[in-house]
């Protein structure tokens, strides 16, 4: 097998136009002024409208990272959906999508890996460009508001929709691209946010609660302590086997689950403040799909540079989640 490495060769993300402010879910809630951003970061976040759907937002992102790429649509290999909110149960969004996207010799899934999902996906698709020398694309994508308890303040007050894209192409060059990995699990913490309804164990009925098909998070600390946990402890694992201090890390992409979640994972690490890329303020939380929307963001404002050295991290419901160290 000759040696490849990979590059991150576009970058693109999508958001519904509806924009949700924190003044008007505390307004709903009964909660003061300014209390939604000072607990999460939050000012405002995007809702779908009733036109909206998964696919179109995944099309829209995959269409902004390949024109970032310029690949010619016969050298994709592989689409990789990561979604928690597909567009139906079955079959797969993925397929779709990759042919809405005319990528005819393309494989296409979906991977319903909740806010680490996007991690797996990434991880998978280095590991097919290098094996395979072909590109793939990575699309992160969710409408979570269709899927909020309006009663649960928890859910109320975090959740977005939005989607973001990365195109992994193979490059010449061994020592780029994915250099660290660490990917981990903790079926432990299985019950700590979820969607109770509408798999193999319950499943629906005439009689189903509604509530029981929406969000729910049992143990709100439980959850930030565990979140905070995996990520660091992921991130550490990966900056040790590359031998990278982490205050020589250009840019840290945390999963935008909660501001005082990755900036306490941040202080943890050691990583610069300087090197924090944030969406949190003006688009929530998206689960899968904040990672590669921040990284599009960010390099939109600031493009990613040849030798850059990336640490992305992310935890959320299973409990799953990781960390990737790139560099560009």
């Amino acid at each position: 097998m000759n040696l490849r490495g990979t590059r991150l060769a576009g970058l693109g993300w999508a958001a519904p136009e509806r924009r949700v402010t924190s003044a008007e879910i505390e307004a709903s809630l009964g909660l003061e002024p300014g209390w939604i951003e000072r607990r999460t970061g939050i000012r405002e976040r995007r809702w779908a409208g009733d036109g909206d759907t998964l696919s179109g937002l995944a099309v829209a992102a995959g269409e902004q990272a390949m024109a970032d790429a310029g690949l010619d649509r016969a050298e994709i290999g592989l689409t990789l959906l990561a979604t928690s909110t597909p567009d139906q149960l079955l079959p797969p969004t993925g397929p779709l999508v990759a042919h809405r996207l005319g990528l005819t010799r393309s494989g296409a899934v979906d991977l319903a890996g909740a806010c680490g999902g996007f991690l797996y996906a990434l991880a998978l698709a280095e590991g097919h460009a290098r094996l395979t020398g072909k590109a793939a694309l990575v699309i992160g994508a969710n409408i979570l508001s269709r899927r909020i308890n309006p009663a649960e303040r928890a859910s109320s007050v975090l959740f977005a929709d939005a989607a973001g894209a990365v195109v992994v192409a193979p490059d010449a060059d061994p020592s780029r691209g994915v250099v660290a990995s660490a990917l981990a699990a903790d079926g432990a913490g299985y019950g700590l946010v979820g969607i109770p309804a509408g798999g193999s164990s319950m499943p629906f009925a005439a009689d189903l609660p509604i509530e029981d098909t929406l969000m729910a998070i049992a143990d709100g600390r439980g959850l930030f302590l565990e979140a905070v946990r995996l990520m660091v402890d992921c991130a550490r694992e990966v900056l040790a086997e590359a031998q990278v201090a982490p205050e020589t890390v250009d840019r840290f992409v945390p999963h935008q689950a909660n501001a005082r979640i990755f900036a306490a994972v941040g202080a943890k690490l050691g990583v610069r403040d300087a090197a924090m890329a944030s969406s949190i303020a003006d688009f929530g939380n998206s689960s899968a799909a904040t990672i590669p929307l921040t990284l599009a963001l960010s390099h939109q404002a600031r493009p990613i540079a040849a030798g850059e050295t990336l640490l992305l991290a992310a935890a959320g419901a299973g409990m799953t989640g990781g960390a990737l160290l790139i560099r560009a």
